[in-house]
């Protein structure tokens, strides 16, 4: 081990409360390279990209002027062993120690180019006044046996973020994670809750029952589903502090859900959506449209409103949306559905495909709200008028022509066979989404089975 290293390792501790700086430095400030990811959203990166990640050597890399050029000049990385261990945790760690010991020397007069010794002289007690221990080694462009002190006996205690710093750190790192509708979503949860509780307390004094006593209240002012959801929301922003090591752990993971009874839409029987289609293409051809895209490519209704007049590709039939479960889902524009199309070729194509107006325009408003507008329609020109209860919507489309495609497929296939078909047209990553999804939509039925009973 080099003995630059050694002296590394003695002085890592809290040596930011001793830095004095410089007037002038001949130094960049050691940075910490991580395998080409940003440590910071470590969280969010998919288990292939931190696997990728810790497969590089990770080490600290800095420059120091080149007295020859007056330029300066990358030195030797600086791994400290690292490598050895395979956690994000463990290596980020070491690093971080050498890399605040390594700026502390280099303040101090360290001169990299120069090979003094650098191994430690001598370690003496702790003086009663301020319980240091005072390192002394051989530091170049210094005194001759400089004494570099630091306190190693009781460690000072770390400045803890207040829950709104906190907070407001998770959320930001959130943020270029999730969707526009997701990210709203959840920051109102959260928000919710920081109007519940001290903002201004450190985030280590929340504790578990304090944040259980929270969720108990949503629950009885709503319902266990949105409580369920509160708190899975919760967990995630305090998963990302406790990756950073903000806080110890995520205690929200030990809070149970509770059981919740299954809302769903119903499904329309034929003849209700011949009457729903009949009539709006008479008083609302843009929202039969728009239902179309619902029943025809199995969309979801906020997937609809994220489409552009350029996400459509009429030649060669497909379509490409921003889904929930991935950045971007293509999938084929189905006959039935381009015939129904106006022409497209003439408008712009980041144009809106759907506005309140026409087809093909733009339209100022976040993506929660264009959703909001078309189902605020859809209750007023359909469910209004046929008299149809709060479980039938414009999601109760993709149900129809789900539960329709699958049933006209069993004519054909078997069971497995019809859903391994299925499952490729409405995007199911797997075969038990698809299972359980069908069998909440009641679109599997057994035969008349009257010949079995009367016996």
């Amino acid at each position: 081990m080099s003995s630059i290293l050694l002296l590394l390792q003695k002085v890592h501790q809290t040596v930011h409360q001793t830095r004095q700086i410089l007037p002038k430095k001949n130094f960049s400030n050691p940075r910490i390279y991580t395998g080409g990811v940003d440590i910071t959203l470590w969280n969010e990166l998919s288990r292939n990209e931190q696997t990728i990640a810790l497969s590089k050597d990770w080490y600290i890399y800095y420059k120091f002027i080149d007295d020859a050029t007056g330029k300066l000049k990358r030195m030797p990385n600086i791994k400290g062993g690292c490598n050895r261990f395979k956690t994000k945790k463990e290596r980020i760690k070491i690093l971080t120690h050498l890399r605040d010991a390594l700026e502390f020397l280099l303040e101090k007069g360290l001169n990299p180019y120069l090979d003094p010794n650098l191994s430690l002289v001598e370690l003496e007690e702790s003086s009663s006044s301020n319980n240091e221990t005072t390192i002394i080694g051989s530091v170049p462009n210094s005194p001759e046996n400089s004494i570099i002190t630091e306190p190693i006996k009781t460690e000072p205690l770390e400045a803890v973020m207040s829950i709104k710093e906190a907070f407001d750190y998770a959320l930001k790192i959130k943020k270029k994670s999730l969707n526009e509708t997701s990210y709203t979503n959840f920051a109102g949860r959260i928000n919710r809750f920081r109007k519940a509780i001290d903002e201004n307390a450190p985030i280590t004094s929340l504790t578990r029952k304090q944040t259980n006593d929270y969720l108990n209240g949503i629950l009885e002012k709503t319902s266990a589903r949105n409580r369920n959801n509160s708190r899975i929301d919760l967990s995630s922003l305090f998963e990302v502090l406790a990756n950073d090591e903000i806080i110890p752990d995520n205690f929200i993971k030990k809070i149970n859900t509770l059981k919740t009874k299954p809302e769903r839409n119903k499904t329309y029987t034929p003849g209700m959506q011949q009457d729903i289609y009949s009539y709006l293409k008479k008083n609302d051809p843009i929202l039969l449209l728009f239902i179309k895209f619902i029943s025809y490519n199995f969309l979801r209704p906020v997937e609809v409103c994220r489409l552009k007049i350029g996400d459509l590709d009429i030649s060669d039939k497909k379509l490409y949306v921003k889904a929930k479960n991935k950045p971007v889902k293509i999938k084929i524009i189905p006959e039935i559905l381009i015939k129904d199309l106006p022409d497209l070729s003439t408008m712009n194509k980041d144009a809106f495909m759907f506005t309140p107006s026409k087809i093909g325009g733009e339209w100022i408003a976040t993506e929660n709200n264009r959703r909001d507008y078309f189902s605020k329609r859809f209750k007023t020109i359909v469910k209004d008028h046929f008299g149809l209860g709060s479980d039938y919507g414009m999601y109760s489309f993709r149900h129809t022509f789900i539960t329709k495609l699958y049933r006209e497929l069993r004519k054909t296939y078997s069971p497995f066979e019809a859903k391994s078909i299925l499952m490729n047209i409405t995007g199911h990553s797997t075969m038990t989404a698809l299972e359980l999804y069908l069998r909440d939509i009641d679109a599997e039925l057994p035969e008349d089975y009257s010949h079995l009973l009367d016996r």
